[in-house]
Parts: structure tokens; C-alpha cells; sequence
């Protein structure tokens, strides 16, 4: 059976290079290294582990590893995990770490052995003269990869570090010279971003980029690159009124203000704006003089409304902390920007923190695009192997299992109402529970996890919860999800990257009782905007072709569906738990994760589209600076605008206090004026929709319109610094120790943080097409099919993604073989939308 499923394996590969599909790359060349790895293999077992050490040390090359070295190195490389860790590579372990070396992205199943096939290559790449980061999705992996393969890297003679989020300057930059250094990929961007805006280079920790072996390739470089990484520095502390968080709270919605189709953005109506204009005192929002009220009116309303407790952020020692959603945990040290951080710990009650200003921003895509090689490894690459080569130019090489999988994955249960799907959902956690069989349940938010948490203790059914807010608890949880009688509810277990053992992390809890229970049974309580995201948790149970199992559970009412489809001509035929069979339906869920992939492949598109440009200046500006930081190009440029005050200075001062002060001038001007490029640039992005709007006839394309004006702005930049500077240079004030720069006007920021932000604040082409269909298109009720006529839609005004649906399982209201069964049932809440006309974009924040 094993030997069918390779073999159903490689023709698949063949079929895709000959479609020259994602995943096509031939493992043929890899695998005979692996044979011959395999025959080199017993010539080291008798190294003892210095003469083992010493063997590598002789392979080193400045320039890259030949053939026979790579099977050389990989056999060593073998016999040391063997007797560091007790960990022998499988072959596919090494065709792994063959396909990195070879700078591939890797899929290899959950439970394969990533971790290790990357620490190969890592070394590989390091004996070989390079300097390799790792890249993980967060601190965890990070910290746990550089330690569990530290024993390895030890005896292969290469050294090891990692960085964290409580790393300091010095821990960071002595971590960066390690031969490989383990590393989330958000801290080494904000490195880069802090090291771009140091005053001396002395200051600075990165070290050169090289090689980047990513973990959990399609999260980093697909998911995580949606939102961009951006530095802010602290300004002042922005208070809101409590006058103005009191009033928003009693506004109404539908009302007094209306949330856009997507949930995304909220204005006031008309009525809203008359009722709050009167309880301010009778004063006119939109006048200039009223402008930071009506800013601080906008913000609390989108705090009170949009942004949810538990979901989005939760609260912890009296301060607010935001969540990522990628991968289940908190945000440290990241923030809203624009007040909207302020309003937030406004409407939670707790202290109001420093606000800031952009200082610096850069995308994952740029980030990664520094290092001349990249290379990962995934369970899940084929899904994104398209996007992976458009924006990284990298291809996927996908390795076979070492033993088959053996897991069942049940059919997805629909269910119209949300309420229904959450009754069936503990009944059925509950059924498998008494058979003692381990469960573990993915869900999508903190607060989903402790209302299932409640549910489930409501219904007598013991178990852990793992989310945001007890994450440091990880492991310990993790390592017990796969004993008997075991229930684990997780938040965003597809970004966490652990791996889950039957019988607990030494398989001595039952293990063997597990395995005939049928192994880890995952259960989802909704599904993901990507299917990708639903194997990555599906991929938790059946590790090793251990046993397991899989379903996910759905409804009408999922933001999925409501966010993503249309649901006007559905008409579902629920049994009596409110159960949904029909094919229509069930096509509604797969349709609604191909419009939320395609919207979230434009978000990220969109997203390096418009930073792109930024980039390339922001390049122009960097060299400028660093000629400031490691030359006298400001005091040869100052000296030359004001010759006698700097004379006069060096005589009083001496040259060189006169040159360094010359120097902090300079840079401060450049860096004030890219921040002031950086706020521009903002205010244009979120008003350059209206600009395509106004085109007339001829459309306006937002991103030309966009560069047009940041080119504008920005090709007097530089001049304009060095203005600025010669200015502040004529009046600086000097001290004991030198130049005095907050005397000067010269300060440096007090503190930095990280911002979280939507880069694509008005959505994508497809949520705004969506978001008008929805809006005239109302489904608050199912009418009998009878007295209902369908509703004919023009292909040109539906999203890609909705035009290739077959005529047996598209949305239209043609009647079903067992119509004469239909009810009169209403939509579950969740569907029903409260405008009737399409949303005016320019209402929007």
C-alpha cells in the first residue's frame, strides 16, 4: 500500500512539471545522494566524537560544499543527531536537507523531522562559509530549535545562538555572529529597522545577511507578509476624552453608525453625527477647530465597535496586549497606531500609554529579498507554491513520508445556525471523549476557546486550554494532548508548530491504548480562510503514520461564510439539529476559502506593491546616511554652508566634538524628514481610492497615482535635510559634553515599539465587489422556493473567484430533487444585513 501511494506520489510530481506546477521539482538526484550518504554512512560510525568533530572541521570551505563533500558532511551530519539526540535522519530527512541546500522550499509532513533536516542544512550552509539565520514564526520555536539541536551543531564544530523578544542589544549582536542563529522573523526586521536609525555604528546588531532558512515557510513568507513590520518612537501621551469613549458607547448600531460589509471599517450616519454633535455641545465634527474631537469620536468607535476583547487583544496586568492572529498569541511590545492604541485603553479602563509616530517600516518580502539565498521548509508549500514563486522566486521540492499516513479525515459537518454547530460540536467532543480516545480542538480566538471551554465544562467534559493567555505554558500542554482521556482546546494551533506525540512526549501515557483508540482525533471548530490552515491543523494528528483522526465542524453563520459568500438563492434543508447535506451548501464553505486565499494573495500583493517604491528610496536615503555615519560628509557639507560658525566652534570645541555634532545634526534631519516622507505617504495611501474615483472617463490607477506623488515628494528630501541641518547647525547649542540636542531641537526618540497595522485599510477589490453584492442583494429570509424567483447575477459583477462555479453546485435558487422537504426557515442572525444601500466608501475612517 506504502509503495502505491510513493509511487501515486512521483506521477503526481512528473504530471506537475509537465504542467510546470508548484511541487514539481524532481527529487531523483537527491535521493541518489541519499544512497550514497547511506553507503558513507558506516565509515564514521567508528569516529570517536572529537575525531568526528575534527573530520568536519577538515571539510570546511570558504566556498561552498562539492558533491562529495555534501555526502561526506550529510553521513557525519547523520551519525551526530544519531548520538547528540538519539535521532538517526530518515532518508527523507535527508533529501530534505538536500533540497535546502539546494535552496528549496520543503514540504515534508507534520511529524517528518523538519527540524532536523533544517539543522543539516543550517550546518551544511555554515561549513560551506556562510552565515545562516533561521527564521521561525515566534520566540518559542525559536529558543526550542536552538537548544534541541544545539547538542548537534556542537559536535558538528558549528556554533549556535538564538534571539528573542527579551534579547538585549549585546545578546542580540552576539547572537547575529553565530555561525547559525535561531530567530523569529518580526525580531530580525526590527533589528534591521532599529539599526537603520542608530547614531553611531557602533549601536548596531544585525550582522550581514546571508542565508535565511525559514520555518513554517508558508506562514513567514506568505501570511506573516500581509502586514508589514513598522518602528515608532514614543512623542507625548495622548490622552481621550472620557466624555467622548461614554458617548460612543451608547450610540446604536444600524442607527447611529454602520459597520461595512466586511466588519473592516465603521462611520457614523447622519443621525449619529447630529446626536453626537449635540452631546459635545451643539459644535459642528467636520469643522477645522473640531478636527481632534471628531479624530477622537472616529478612533473610540472603531475601539468600541470593531475591535473585540479576547479576539483581538486581551487585557493583562493592567495594560492592553494585542493578539496575533497567525499564531495564537500575544503581540509583545506591538501597538495600534493613530490614537487607536489610546482609545482602546480607554475603553478597557487601564492607562493610557505614550503615542508615537512611524518611524521606519519594512515587509517580510523586503526583508527576506536581503538575504542572496533563501530556503524553508513547511507541511504545507504546494497550496502557496504559485505565490512563493511570484514573490520570492523560490520552488517547492515535496518530500515523501517516511511511513504512509494513515489518518482519517472525516467529511466537514455544515450546520445553519452558529448555536446548532456549537451544540452538535460538544455533544459529538463528548462521544468521543467517553471512548477515551485524545482530542484536540482547534479554534480561532481567545474568546472562542473559553466559550467552548465553558461549554465543555457545562457538559462534564474535562480538559486544558491553551491560548494567548497562558502560552508560556505550551510545552507542558502540548507534550500531554496525545495521552488517553486527554481533551486540549487551542487557539491558532496551525502557528504553533509543536508536535504532538501519542502516549505524551515519551510515548510512556499509553501510547499503545492511544493508537488503538484510533489515535489524536482533531476537531476544528470552524474552518480557516485557507484550507491550507485547516491541514496544517488536521496535520497535528497521524505524525509518523501513527493513527488519527479529523473533522471540522461549519455554519452559515462562520465569518467565513458571511465575510466571504453570498448567500442570496441558498436554500438549505437542515434535518432537525439543524444539519446541512446538500452540495450546494457544502460547496459554499470551499468557494468562501478560495475568495478569502485569493483576497489575502491581492492583500499581499497590494501590500508590496505600494512599498516597493518606498523601498527603493528608502535604499537612496540609507546610503546617504551611511556616508554621514562613517564619513565627514556632514562637517564637509556644514563647514562649506557655514564656514565661520564652524571655525568657530572647533576652536572653542575642538574638531572633533565639532564633527561628531555635525554628524548627530545630520542624521536627526534625515531621519525627521523620511518620517515626515513616511507620514505622507500614509495620509496618501488611505485618501488614493478617491483619486481613481475621481479619474472621469479614464481610470486613475491608485498605485501610479500613488508613485506619481510619493516621487514628488520625495526627490527634494535629501536637499531639504542638509537645509534643515545647516539651519540647526547656525543656532546649535553645545554643552560640557558636546552638542546638546534637545537644546538644539535635534532630540532622539525616548523609547521605540512595534505597530501592528492593516496595510490595506480599504480591503481588496474582491471585499469591496462583495461587500456591494452583499448590500443589494439582501438574504434576511428563506421564502418558499415557490413564491421566490431566482436571482439572475452578471458574471462581470461577481470576483474571480465566484465565475467557475459548475451548474450543480452554484448559488442559484434552482430547486432540489427533495424541494417537497424544504421548511420555512429564517438565516441565522449572523447572515442578515442591516443596509440597504451600498456603503458610501468616502464615510469610511
Amino acid at each position: 500500500m506504502y509503495v502505491a501511494e510513493i509511487m501515486a506520489l512521483k506521477l503526481t510530481s512528473r504530471f506537475r512539471r509537465l504542467l510546470q506546477r508548484p511541487g514539481s521539482i524532481d527529487l531523483g538526484p537527491y535521493e541518489k545522494l541519499t544512497t550514497a550518504v547511506a553507503e558513507a554512512e558506516e565509515s564514521v560510525q567508528a569516529l570517536s566524537d572529537e575525531e568526528l568533530t575534527e573530520v568536519v572541521t577538515e571539510l570546511r570551505k570558504p566556498d561552498g560544499l562539492d558533491e562529495d563533500d555534501l555526502i561526506e558532511f550529510l553521513a557525519l551530519a547523520r551519525e551526530a543527531g544519531h548520538r547528540a539526540i538519539g535521532e538517526r535522519a530518515f532518508d527523507g530527512q535527508i533529501v530534505g536537507a538536500l533540497a535546502l541546500l539546494r535552496g528549496r522550499v520543503v514540504e515534508m509532513a507534520t511529524g517528518e523531522g523538519k527540524t532536523l533536516a533544517g539543522a543539516f542544512a543550517a550546518a551544511g550552509y555554515a561549513i560551506g562559509g556562510r552565515k545562516v539565520q533561521v527564521l521561525a514564526v515566534n520566540d518559542y520555536l525559536a529558543q526550542r530549535d536552538a537548544e534541541w539541536m544545539g547538542p548537534i551543531y556542537e559536535l558538528l564544530g558549528v556554533t549556535v545562538s538564538h534571539v528573542g523578544q527579551a534579547s538585549t542589544p549585546e545578546q542580540r549582536r552576539e547572537a547575529y555572529q553565530a555561525e547559525v542563529c535561531y530567530a523569529p522573523v518580526s525580531e530580525v526586521g526590527f533589528d534591521v529597522l532599529r539599526d537603520r536609525l542608530v547614531g553611531d555604528v557602533a549601536d548596531r546588531v544585525s550582522a550581514k545577511p546571508d542565508v535565511a532558512l525559514v520555518d513554517e515557510a508558508d506562514s513567514v513568507l506568505i501570511d506573516e507578509a500581509r502586514v508589514p513590520l513598522v518602528l515608532a518612537g514614543a512623542t507625548r501621551s495622548e490622552e481621550i476624552d472620557d466624555d467622548v469613549v461614554q458617548l460612543v458607547r451608547t450610540l446604536r448600531a444600524g442607527v447611529d453608525f454602520e459597520i461595512d460589509g466586511d466588519g473592516r471599517t465603521v462611520a457614523l450616519t447622519d443621525k449619529g453625527t447630529d446626536f453626537v454633535e449635540e452631546h459635545l455641545g451643539d459644535i459642528d465634527l467636520y469643522a477645522d477647530e473640531n478636527l481632534e474631537k471628531m479624530t477622537q469620536v472616529n478612533v473610540a468607535l472603531h475601539a468600541e465597535v470593531l475591535l473585540r476583547k479576547d479576539v483581538d487583544y486581551l487585557v493583562r496586568d493592567g495594560k492592553v496586549h494585542l493578539i496575533n492572529i497567525n499564531r495564537g498569541r500575544i503581540s509583545k511590545l506591538q501597538r495600534w497606531p493613530d490614537g487607536l492604541q489610546a482609545a482602546v485603553e480607554a475603553k478597557e479602563a487601564v492607562q493610557v500609554s505614550e503615542s508615537g509616530e512611524v518611524l521606519d517600516s519594512i515587509t517580510v518580502q523586503a526583508l527576506i529579498k536581503r538575504f542572496p539565498t533563501l530556503c524553508g521548509m513547511t507541511g504545507t508549500a504546494v497550496v502557496v507554491g504559485e505565490q512563493l514563486q511570484e514573490f520570492y522566486d523560490v520552488e517547492v521540492a515535496v518530500v515523501p513520508p517516511n511511513k504512509p499516513n494513515i489518518r482519517i479525515d472525516d467529511p466537514d459537518r455544515l450546520y445553519l445556525t452558529v448555536d446548532q454547530k456549537n451544540k452538535a460540536l460538544v455533544e459529538h467532543i463528548k462521544e468521543i471523549h467517553e471512548t477515551g480516545r485524545p482530542i484536540l480542538i482547534g479554534t480561532h480566538s481567545v474568546e472562542e476557546s473559553e466559550q467552548l471551554s465553558d461549554k465543555l465544562e457545562a457538559a462534564d467534559v474535562p480538559h486544558v486550554v491553551l491560548n494567548a493567555k497562558n502560552d508560556a505554558e505550551e510545552a507542558a500542554i502540548v507534550a500531554e494532548a496525545g495521552v488517553p482521556e486527554t481533551v486540549t482546546v487551542s487557539t491558532q494551533m496551525a502557528g504553533r508548530g509543536t508536535d504532538i506525540r501519542l502516549g505524551g512526549r515519551d510515548g510512556s501515557h499509553g501510547k499503545d491504548r492511544a493508537a488503538e483508540l484510533g489515535g489524536l482525533y482533531v476537531v476544528g471548530t470552524g474552518l480557516h480562510a485557507s484550507r491550507r490552515l485547516d491541514d496544517q491543523l488536521r496535520g497535528r494528528a497521524g505524525r509518523q503514520g501513527d493513527p488519527g483522526g479529523s473533522l471540522f465542524f461549519a455554519s452559515l453563520g462562520d465569518e467565513l461564510v458571511t465575510r466571504y459568500s453570498i448567500t442570496s438563492g441558498l436554500r438549505p434543508s437542515p434535518d432537525g439539529d439543524g444539519r446541512l447535506t446538500d452540495r450546494k451548501a457544502l460547496g459554499m464553505l470551499e468557494h468562501a476559502q478560495r475568495v478569502a486565499d485569493g483576497a489575502n494573495a491581492e492583500l499581499h500583493r497590494t501590500t508590496w506593491s505600494y512599498h516597493r517604491l518606498t523601498g527603493q528610496q528608502r535604499d537612496i536615503l540609507l546610503d546617504a546616511r551611511e556616508k554621514v555615519l562613517t564619513e565627514d560628509l556632514a562637517a564637509t557639507k556644514l563647514s562649506d554652508g557655514a564656514k565661520e560658525r564652524y571655525d568657530e566652534l572647533v576652536e572653542e570645541f575642538g574638531e572633533d566634538v565639532v564633527k561628531d555634532a555635525a554628524r548627530r545634526i545630520a542624521v536627526n534631519h534625515l531621519d525627521r524628514r523620511w518620517t515626515d516622507h513616511l507620514a505622507y505617504l500614509a495620509d496618501l495611501r488611505e485618501g488614493i481610492h478617491l483619486r481613481s474615483l475621481a479619474g472621469g472617463i479614464v481610470h486613475l490607477k491608485p498605485i501610479d497615482e500613488f508613485n506619481k506623488s510619493a516621487i514628488a515628494s520625495f526627490n527634494t528630501l535629501i536637499d531639504d535635510a542638509w537645509k534643515d541641518a545647516l539651519e540647526t547647525f547656525e543656532e546649535a547649542e553645545f554643552g560640557p559634553d558636546g552638542l546638546d540636542e534637545e537644546a538644539s531641537g535635534v532630540p532622539r526618540p525616548t523609547a521605540t515599539w512595534t505597530y501592528l497595522v492593516n496595510d490595506n485599510p480599504f480591503g481588496t477589490e474582491a471585499d469591496r465587489i462583495l461587500g456591494r453584492l452583499r448590500n443589494a442583494i439582501r438574504g434576511e429570509e428563506l421564502v418558499p422556493v415557490e413564491d421566490d424567483e431566482p436571482v439572475e447575477l452578471a458574471e462581470d459583477d461577481l470576483p474571480e473567484e465566484l465565475r467557475d462555479l459548475d451548474d450543480e453546485d452554484d448559488l442559484d435558487t434552482e430547486d432540489d430533487a427533495d424541494a417537497e422537504d424544504d421548511v420555512d426557515l429564517e438565516l441565522p442572525e449572523e447572515l442578515r444585513e442591516a443596509d440597504d444601500e451600498p456603503e458610501d466608501d468616502s464615510k469610511k475612517k
